[in-house]
């Protein structure tokens, strides 16, 4: 069997949009999620995260398993995914940031958002901490948006998202409400038989907050998706999720001490028997053809073997 035999490959999606977007190019439309999961079907064995994690720790998990995951909680992973992963048979496991439920709006996307409804060439964006953007072209409008989220992403929780907000509102146009999953939504993943994991309330930096606040957020999450789902909650990823900079050790021992069965986090690799179990690495799949998509993943475990020769 060799090294592959042991070796887990756990995808790493947030959307899965109706059509392409040009100021969303690392996020999949639909037509290319199916040619995912069907590439998937063909080369590998796509297995349920508890199962998988398990099947690691005991040795025995099969030649080519692999994980499908989503972090955040976006409401097109239940409209665009889940049919697909019903066409497929294919299970996915659903980290889920429980403050956004029901209406919320991330920060990101109300930045996203306010750049897209933006009028003119020009973009005034004092209130986030930069000065005037140029937004005349497509690429400049995107350009603008990876500027804007690098300078908010690791400012404290409440000042990030009150300037998300004081930009949007000086820009004056309304924006989406209904980008996340609802409470129904997560119940219709839960009967539909997927997996349902923690992702904190508001999707923090753990790093930045103090400890007894960022084990609230841990504890919280799990509590309002058990309330949901009517089932125990034993996955949690970290929001972010680059170990050392986005979390750290202590945030690994909360989420052991609070009975959690595994952790994720957004370190690129392939999981392995000698893996924590509580800070599994994952896949994110970028390519846009289904040949560089399969190399691409074969390449990701090949050099896991290499690292266990």
């Amino acid at each position: 069997m060799g090294p592959w035999s042991r070796c887990l490959s756990i995808l790493i999606y947030h959307r899965v949009l109706p059509q392409p977007d040009p100021l969303l190019p690392d996020e999949i439309c639909a037509r290319e999620f199916d040619w995912h999961l069907a590439v998937l079907g063909r080369w590998f064995r796509v297995l349920p995260l508890p199962d998988a994690v398990a099947a690691l720790r005991d040795g025995t998990l099969p030649r080519g398993a692999a994980c499908i995951t989503f972090d955040d909680g976006y409401a097109d992973n239940v409209s665009a995914a889940l049919p697909l992963l019903r066409k497929y048979a294919m299970p996915a496991t659903f980290f889920l940031a429980t403050g956004y439920l029901a209406g919320g709006r991330m920060w990101n996307d109300t930045v996203i958002e306010t750049v897209r409804r933006a009028p003119g060439r020009l973009l005034d964006a004092r209130p986030a901490g930069l000065g005037v953007l140029d937004i005349g072209a497509p690429t400049e409008r995107r350009a603008a948006v990876q500027r804007l989220l690098s300078a908010l992403k690791y400012l404290p929780t409440e000042e990030r998202e009150r300037r998300a907000n004081e930009f949007a509102s000086s820009v004056g146009r309304d924006l989406p409400s209904a980008l996340m999953m609802s409470a129904d939504d997560v119940r219709e993943l839960h009967r539909s038989g997927m997996q349902i994991g923690a992702h904190t309330v508001n999707h923090p930096i753990l790093a930045r907050l103090d400890a007894a606040r960022a084990l609230t957020e841990i504890e919280q999450s799990r509590a309002r998706l058990e309330g949901i789902t009517g089932s125990p909650i034993g996955l949690f990823a970290y929001p972010n999720g680059k170990p050392g900079t986005d979390y750290h050790r202590q945030h690994v021992d909360m989420v052991k001490r609070l009975g959690f069965d595994a952790a994720l986090t957004t370190a690129r690799g392939v999981a392995r028997s000698s893996s924590d179990p509580f800070q599994l690495p994952r896949f994110t799949p970028w390519d846009r053809s289904p040949g560089k998509f399969l190399l691409r993943l074969i390449h990701n475990t090949m050099s896991a073997q290499a690292q266990t020769v």
